[in-house]
């Protein structure tokens, strides 16, 4: 589940496609409807966005209510910062901003519990970008710490996982942020820009390498027998209207649908084309914005 119209599920999408599972996305503030039962996929992986888990829109409401499903039918569920908060609201527990105001938005030190380093490796760094925290769910297990935000990384049952800081960011998901989030850096706790790409030099290949070997630990691998497994399911929106979030519009197109299809990536590819293909490499899955011969995208997102 992804939460803006140019989001994308970034490296997590990559390495779960690489492991064979095919990505059904939705998108809740467009519209996208959740299916009643997850019969037929692998798991869930719940993303973040520049929202609150205690805002009163009604896909909020709705996405967190949604989360009994994976719970109850016990299937793999994965919430990364939003996702994670929503999960969280769930369970009972709470979502709150720092007693002094501080933010994690940048590079920042992590450190695994005992029952955490049980499990794998963590990496010693890793980059965030919240304004919020969350409390430990009643009867979940801490994986991970910080100092100004405690509770990092847990996990709830066999199958439900939460993590507060985002591993899933290429170079160029990254770029954006900066670029598109930099009024945020004035705020106290928050690092520079130029940290946030620094740091990626030195803590990025750590940060991916545990990322892999996580996504793998919750999901496998798609059921023997099965060549692909879908994670979510895409409902199409009416390409007429105008989706509204806030009063802002967020796109008039069709919801994101990424098939297994693979199509080179025009050479001549504008900027806003290549900030919304799934892979940056050079193969893309086309993400529902077509691409004509000219490279140019059919749809405009007044986000870009």
């Amino acid at each position: 589940m992804l939460h803006q119209e140019n989001s994308s599920p970034g490296r997590v999408g990559h390495m779960l496609m690489e492991e064979g599972f095919d990505l059904d996305i939705r998108r809740p503030p467009l519209g996208d409807v959740l299916p009643e039962t997850l019969d037929g996929h692998a798991g869930t992986v719940v993303f973040g966005g520049p929202m609150s888990a205690n805002d009163e829109d009604e896909f909020v409401r709705r996405e967190t209510n949604w989360l009994e499903i994976p719970l109850k039918e016990n299937r793999p569920f994965l919430g990364i910062c939003l996702g994670a908060q929503m999960l969280v609201n769930h369970l009972g527990g709470r979502v709150e901003g720092h007693g002094e105001g501080l933010v994690e938005i940048g590079w920042y030190p992590l450190k695994a519990t005992e029952a955490g380093r049980k499990l794998m490796h963590w990496p010693e760094m890793v980059y965030q970008f919240h304004r919020e925290g969350f409390s430990l769910p009643r009867d979940a297990t801490l994986l991970a710490t910080a100092e100004t935000y405690p509770n990092q990384a847990f996990r709830y049952g066999d199958n439900a996982w939460g993590i507060q800081f985002h591993g899933e960011l290429t170079q160029m998901m990254m770029q954006r942020w900066v670029v598109r989030g930099a009024h945020r850096f004035e705020l106290p706790g928050a690092q520079p820009g130029r940290d946030h790409l620094g740091g990626r030099l030195i803590w990025d290949m750590h940060l991916k390498r545990w990322l892999d070997e996580f996504l793998r630990m919750i999901f496998g691998k798609p059921a023997v027998g099965k060549s692909k497994t879908q994670l979510l399911r895409t409902a199409e929106l009416d390409p007429k209207a105008t989706h509204v979030w806030r009063g802002r519009p967020l796109c008039a197109c069709p919801s994101v649908t990424i098939a297994r299809s693979i199509a080179p990536v025009p050479k001549r590819a504008s900027r806003y084309v290549a900030d919304n293909l799934v892979c940056y490499t050079r193969w893309a899955f086309r993400v529902g914005h077509k691409i004509d011969g000219s490279g140019n995208a059919s749809c405009r997102s007044p986000l870009s």
